[in-house]
Formats: structure tokens, C-alpha cells, sequence
């Protein structure tokens, strides 16, 4: 086999292995937080179980990525490709560990009343979701346009963030027996804002692929 298609032929086996992992952390954050919308025990506890396949696939991509590296030796465009995938694997990972994380907070708070109806968190819990599904649709296409938009939903999800915030400080205020419960949902809703940030991040991946530029779409 020529050393092109060979090497394109690896780089696509690393971009589908990159949807499979971005599709499997995605349904694990809609899992998680589900869980802790219907307080369901058994949710959450696949959520945490199944963090092992996150953890292991995102293994296997990284040794694909220094495999191809070490043997192909790309170079500008191609090596940038590479080194993204790489990264965006890193944050997808780390991203199901926040899944995880929310998984936790619904075992925490049990069975206890919530203290308010949960209306904010799922609303940010979709934009992440959106968030996701267009930056791996971005770095398949290899579409900087947009890539560079995902930014604007991110600032969606702060600003719901913030809304939250000061909800659950009001509660707090009020009421201190609810403060408990009310930080575990700071923790998730912060989890979620993490989330956002991390989408971002593979968006600016994407970016640096079609460019060559490192941008912060954080700021």
C-alpha cells in the first residue's frame, strides 16, 4: 500500500475512534444528569461503571496518535491533525469525568427532596450536548466556521451558570439547612460550565488544524 493512502487510511481509523469516544461521552453527561433529574440510583451508577470504556478507548487513541507519529513522521497540516486528535481525545476524557462527577452528586443527595425544580441544568445539559455533536461534526469536516461559532453557545451556557448561581445563593441565604444540597447542585451546574469550556477547547482544535493559529474562544 502507497505511504499516503496508508497514512490517511490511519487518520481516518483515528477520526472515527474520535466520534465513537465524543458519541460515548455525550450520552454518558445526558445519562448522568438524567440520573440526577429522576434520582435514579441505577443511572448513576452505569454512569460511573462505564467510565472504564471512556478511559480505555481514549488510551487506544493516544497510542494510535504516537504510533502514527512515530512511523508516518507527519508533518505541518498532517501532524497538526494528529496532535489535535490527540488533544481532543484528552478532553473527552476528562469531560467523562465530570460525567462521572454528576453521577456521584445524585448518589450524594439520594432520595432527599430537591430543593427546586431542576429547569437550568438540563437547559445546560442540551447546550453541551449541541456543543459536542458540532465540534466533532467540525473536526471530521475539518470546518473552522464552525468550529469558531461553537463559541457563542458557550456563552450561553455561562450565562445560564450564572443564573443558577445566584438562585441556589439565594436558597442559601434563606434557608442554611438547604445548603447541602444546594452546593451539590452548584457543583453540577459548575461541572456543566466545565463542559462547555472543554467544547470550546476542541473547537479551537479544529481551528488550529484548518490554521496553523492557536486561538482562545474562551475569552
Amino acid at each position: 500500500m502507497p505511504t499516503r493512502q496508508k497514512f490517511d487510511n490511519e487518520l481516518e481509523d483515528l477520526r472515527l475512534n474520535i466520534l465513537a469516544l465524543g458519541k460515548m461521552v455525550s450520552q454518558r453527561i445526558v445519562s448522568s444528569v438524567e440520573s440526577l433529574s429522576n434520582q435514579d440510583m441505577e443511572i448513576a451508577n452505569t454512569v460511573i461503571v462505564g467510565d472504564l470504556e471512556v478511559n480505555r478507548l481514549q488510551a487506544m487513541i493516544e497510542e494510535r496518535c504516537i504510533l502514527i507519529i512515530a512511523t508516518q513522521q507527519p508533518f505541518a497540516r498532517d501532524l497538526r491533525k494528529v496532535v489535535a486528535g490527540f488533544k481532543i481525545s484528552i478532553y473527552l476524557e476528562r469531560m467523562g469525568d465530570l460525567s462521572v462527577d454528576i453521577a456521584k452528586i445524585t448518589i450524594r443527595i439520594g432520595q432527599d427532596k430537591l430543593i427546586k425544580p431542576l429547569l437550568d441544568i438540563p437547559r445546560m445539559t442540551t447546550l453541551v450536548e449541541e456543543m459536542i455533536n458540532l465540534g466533532l461534526q467540525a473536526y471530521i469536516r475539518e470546518d473552522c466556521k464552525t468550529a469558531a461559532e461553537m463559541a457563542a453557545i458557550d456563552d450561553e451556557v455561562d450565562e445560564i451558570y450564572s443564573q443558577v448561581f445566584g438562585e441556589l445563593l439565594d436558597i442559601m441565604m434563606k434557608d442554611p439547612s438547604q445548603v447541602t444540597q444546594a452546593n451539590y447542585l452548584l457543583f453540577v451546574s459548575r461541572f456543566l460550565e466545565r463542559l462547555g469550556d472543554y467544547c470550546t477547547n476542541i473547537a479551537e482544535e479544529v481551528i488550529y488544524i484548518c490554521t496553523g493559529k492557536r486561538l482562545n474562544l474562551n475569552e
